[in-house]
Parts: structure tokens; sequence; C-alpha cells
């Protein structure tokens, strides 16, 4: 049997560039994962979890579920996988041994709060179908085919930050430099050492998540026509992320605060934020730590000073139904 795993992710800086041509510094968090079991069988077999069952206790069980993971389970993700990773082999000559096995998953990633749960479990189980195929394949590209899973096959609109980390883990500083991505389809990677992150939160949400910002859709469109303050906006996030590796690298936490609540209160200029959203960042600042969305909305990340701070951020965040935790990076 081959047991792997993925974890959960917190974008740092850039974020939302890494769509577009941007550069951003994200971080796993080891405190949440997907984990997946793959082993031989008579036949192939998908297996379905808990929430993959259109199984409910009522209306309103029906109702809570769906808004809070959404309509889709993995087992559409997990077939996908194995449909992107046989195309992959069979364009590099790889030839995949005929024998058949059942893969089942679990995750304890918080769901629709942008920790990167169904790239999570992606993740996981394309390192489990290597493992039992015996096929090696470089980190960029495996973080490449985990994004093609879900754009490509799926035709779900996601950029390339969320399984690059979750490929490399640790702390990652990415540049998604236009000439590299349209060129040989992928960036600069470059792993930092996670004891520069010192005195990192994760806040998120455990009520119902608001989902993305409504605005979301329209980002790309405008984007497309060449808004200015849309452009202007992806190219300051990428220069925040510049700027941030710079400040990590030199330990200028007081600089590095300020790129972060920057990276936020930018996003609020261009983005129709949700007030959900707009609390969690107001307490994480009325408790002195800076904030900015790791993700899409829902949770939040950012730097405190001192465990005196840690537990002023855990009772601002408590009235809000948000909890607060120190991520395990390494």
């Amino acid at each position: 049997m081959i047991e792997t795993y993925a974890f959960a992710r917190a974008g740092l800086l850039g974020n939302p560039s890494d769509g577009y041509f941007g550069r951003t510094i994200a971080l796993i968090a080891r405190n949440f994962r997907a984990r997946v079991l793959l082993y031989p069988s008579a036949r192939l077999e998908i297996k379905a979890s808990k929430a993959d069952l259109p199984i409910f206790e009522s209306l309103d069980d029906l109702y809570a579920t769906t808004r809070w993971r959404g309509y889709y389970g993995g087992i559409r993700i997990l077939q996908a996988l194995i449909v992107r990773f046989m195309d992959y082999c069979r364009g590099q000559g790889v030839e995949l041994e005929n024998r058949n096995f059942t893969i089942e998953y679990e995750s304890t990633i918080p769901l629709r709060l942008g920790m990167g749960g169904s790239s999570s479990i992606i993740t996981a189980a394309l390192r489990a179908l290597c493992q039992y195929y015996g096929v090696e394949i470089p980190k960029p590209i495996q973080a490449r085919l985990v994004l093609e899973t879900e754009t490509r096959e799926l035709g779900v609109p996601a950029g390339p930050q969320d399984r690059v980390i979750q490929v490399y883990e640790g702390v990652v500083y990415m540049n998604f430099d236009r000439a590299l991505m349209e060129g040989r389809g992928y960036g600069e990677y470059e792993s930092l050492d996670p004891s520069l992150m010192e005195n990192v939160y994760l806040a998120y949400r455990t009520s119902l998540s608001e989902g993305t910002e409504v605005f979301h859709s329209n980002v790309r469109e405008r984007w497309n026509r060449r808004d200015p303050d849309v452009v202007d906006a992806m190219k300051r996030w990428g220069d925040i992320a510049a700027e941030g590796r710079e400040a990590l690298v030199t330990r200028d936490r007081a600089r590095l605060n300020r790129l972060i609540d920057e990276n936020f209160d930018l996003r609020t200029r261009i983005y129709d934020v949700g007030q959900g959203n707009l609390d969690m960042v107001t307490a994480a600042r009325r408790a002195g730590a800076s904030s900015n969305f790791a993700g899409s909305g829902g949770a939040v990340v950012g730097l405190y000073e001192d465990e005196a701070m840690f537990r002023r951020l855990q009772e601002e965040m408590k009235p809000l139904g948000v909890l607060v935790v120190k991520p395990r990076i390494t």
C-alpha cells in the first residue's frame, strides 16, 4: 500500500498575481493535510469519501454541507488527474505497466477557505501514482500537471501558486515571468529558509465559508482588456513579493509587516471583498498583527510579535468564529 500526503498552504505575499505573470511567496501549513492511499486491485477504482456521498440527514444538513464543501467531492479531480498523468506519460514515451489499483483519499484541510484543499488532494495523488508506476517527474512539471488537472481537464480557473508550494513545500518565492511561463510552462521557484518565517499565524473561519470575492470572476476580463487599475495592481503585487523576499532574507520584520498589510489593502481596491473577510483582517490588525488573505478569502495570514500578541489575536478572532493557529512549516 502506498500512502502519500500533501499539505495546506498560505499565500503570504504577491497573491493573486500568480495567474497574471507576477511573483508570490507562500508557505506550507502541515497542521492540515490531504492523505491518499493507493494499492493494487483487480479493477481500477476511485473510492468515494464522505465529501462524495449524496447522503444527508435533512434539508438543513444538505444546505449547510453544500455551502461548506461545495457541489463536488474528490472523485472527479482524481479521475481528471489520472487522465492528465497518462497524457503526460504518453507524451514522454513512458509506457505504464498494465496493472490496476484502488485509490482513496481523505482531507483535514478546511474547505473553501483558500488553503489549497483541492490541489492538495491532486498533489498527494500524483505522488502516489508516480510511486506506483515508478515514474519520476521533475518538481516544476509536477506543479504544472496539478494545475492542468484543474484548468485543462475540469475548466476550473486557477493560478499556479498553490500547486508550486504544495509540491516544493517549506517556503517558496515564485517568479511567474511571462516569457518563462509561455516558453517552458513554469517559472523560477526558489526555496527559502523556513527559519526566516518567525511568528507567523494563520487564521481561518470555522463557520460557513463566504467563498471567493464576488468580483473575482471579472478580474480576468478586466486584465484581458488591459484595464490600467488591474494591470498596475498585478505589477505592484509582484513587486511586493520581490520586496518581501528581500525583507525576509534581511530579517526586516517592520518592512515585511508593511508589505503584508499593503498586499491586502490593494486587494480591496480591485476586488469586492466580503464583510466577513474584512472583519477578520480588521480584528487581526486591532490585535497589532499584520494581515493578508491566505488565498481567496476565508483565511488570513500575517505576523505577530510575541505570545501576548498571539493571545490577543485569538481573543479578537473568537467572536467571529475564527480559529488562529501557528502553521507548522517543517
